[in-house]
């Protein structure tokens, strides 16, 4: 399967949390950024909560928390609706904002270290449903949510 064919859903996904963050913030005022943050990891959560415990397993095989606290990847997808909620209702944004920059960084790091290793295995980003490859997108997702989420903290 060519590596584009691949990343089709996830393109979907994201041109659908584009347009209803676009929608949103145009239709109700919302500040772009966090009504962005908040439709992904509400979106995110979503397809982890499918399949929790396919998620939960395919999730600790690289995720170092996860990996030595199995339980952690069960309430993961709950630690992100929650973030969601926070951005999507504006409450206590710049926590929500740390919170974001503390789980992405770690299980970024998961994904280089997996990376590195050559093993092929899913990426667990949308649940056990969603096939994709756990590969640089990865990093490259999680890094963009982790600079939105530095820029929510210090704005330039």
């Amino acid at each position: 399967m060519p590596k584009l064919e691949q990343y089709q859903p996830l393109m979907l996904v994201l041109i659908f949390i584009l347009a209803l963050s676009t929608l949103l913030s145009n239709q109700f005022g919302l500040v772009f950024m966090p009504t962005f943050m908040g439709v992904f990891l509400l979106c995110f959560s979503f397809f982890k909560l499918i399949d929790l415990p396919g998620f939960a397993q395919s999730f600790a095989m690289y995720d170092p928390v996860a990996k030595r606290f199995p339980s952690y990847a069960r309430i993961y997808p709950f630690c992100e609706l929650a973030l969601a909620l926070a951005f999507l209702l504006s409450y206590q944004i710049k926590l929500a904002s740390i919170l974001t920059i503390i789980l992405l960084a770690t299980t970024t790091l998961g994904v280089v270290k997996q990376i590195r290793t050559g093993h092929k295995m899913h990426c667990a980003c949308l649940g056990a449903v969603i096939k994709l490859p756990l590969t640089q997108v990865t990093v490259i997702e999680n890094t963009i949510m982790i600079i939105m989420s530095l820029l929510i903290i210090c704005p330039l």
